[in-house]
């Protein structure tokens, strides 16, 4: 049986976010609800659940949107379009959901 690199053997999913990504939003979450071993847990729960439900791409630009939109300003205008608020609209549904099997 030929043996095969572990980098080789295991693939990452499509969606997989960067560690930095995760990281990020692991401190955020655990800003807002608490610095403790139990909120890590749970809040790296909710990242997890989002990465599974959203792919990263997708993340990433509904994030930016947000970012955006609370700078406010002439840009902000633009960010009404109905489509591109659809996609804040699937991470804050990706966001329910993780939070309603982690929390």
């Amino acid at each position: 049986a030929a043996v095969v690199p572990m980098a080789q053997a295991m693939e990452l999913p499509p969606n997989d976010y960067p560690t930095v990504t995760r990281a990020d939003y692991v401190y955020g979450c655990m800003q807002a609800n608490g610095a403790t071993r139990e909120m890590l847990e749970k809040c790296s729960c909710s990242i997890d659940q989002i990465a599974a439900l959203l792919p990263f791409s997708a993340y990433e630009e509904a994030e930016t949107i947000k970012s955006v939109s609370m700078r406010g300003g002439e840009q902000v205008a633009v960010l009404q379009n109905p489509a591109i608020q659809a996609k804040v609209k699937k991470l804050q549904m990706a966001q329910v959901e993780a939070e309603l099997k982690c929390f």
